[in-house]
């Protein structure tokens, strides 16, 4: 299916209404999965033309993904990788989880970006960062898209590995979302050491009902937490 190619417009924009000089694309994957981390990818990329067929990873065929990544790590001109763990978004909630994983993305970089342009409407980064959110800027904004392809690439990659014992959940092919054959193995087998215990589809699973983690947070305040998927799909 046809689609427009993302350019550096908001970029260019940043840069001349704040004077940011270094700007990070900011990209998460694994919001709305049941098992395994959430993973944010900071990715500054300046204003060279982008590789042919950059765009959201979603759009992408695996083959045609995972060739791009490889190609995106060394186009780029600095990336890195932030991880919150299953634990982690149990404990906190989701959008909290966001935020620690895109922090230490961004926390990893070797230059600290003067702005940030994150994915989405929400703005789960917050002060002192400073953001400019775009809804599907994995499709229109060059570095966010790059930041996409790679922590989808770095995460199902991931999220194999974390599959080998657990080949009935089929973690290879669904990267911890929600499948026919991943549901198949929680109603048999239950959850993985990877699974997120706080989220609703333990609901739906009576026999293993008991091992849902309620979530609680010092504060008081529960936080939004976004993208969760009902055991029925």
């Amino acid at each position: 299916m046809p689609y427009e190619p993302p350019t550096h417009t908001v970029e260019g924009s940043l840069r001349a209404t704040t004077g940011a000089k270094v700007i990070a694309g900011v990209d998460e994957v694994g919001r709305g999965a049941w098992a395994g981390p959430v993973t944010v990818c900071a990715a500054v990329t300046g204003l060279r033309r982008a590789p042919e067929g950059l765009t959201d990873s979603k759009l992408l065929t695996v083959k045609r993904r995972t060739a791009l990544a490889v190609e995106l790590e060394k186009w780029v001109t600095s990336y890195a990788l932030g991880h919150a763990s299953h634990e982690e978004i149990d404990q906190m909630g989701m959008t909290a989880a966001l935020r620690l994983a895109a922090v230490r993305a961004l926390e990893t970089l070797p230059v600290r970006p003067d702005a940030v342009i994150l994915d989405g409407k929400h703005d789960y980064l917050g002060a002192p960062w400073k953001v400019r959110t775009v809804i599907k800027g994995d499709q229109s904004c060059i570095a966010v898209a790059a930041a996409s392809v790679i922590a989808k690439v770095q995460r199902d990659k991931m999220m194999a590995e974390l599959g080998i014992e657990h080949a009935d959940f089929g973690f290879a092919a669904n990267a911890g979302y929600p499948s026919p054959v991943h549901k198949a193995a929680l109603e048999e087998r239950g959850p993985t050491p990877y699974h997120r215990l706080s989220w609703a589809y333990l609901d739906a699973l009576p026999q293993w009902r008991h091992l849902k983690k309620a979530r609680s947070w010092a504060d008081g305040n529960v936080p939004e937490i976004e993208g969760q998927l009902g055991f029925d799909f």
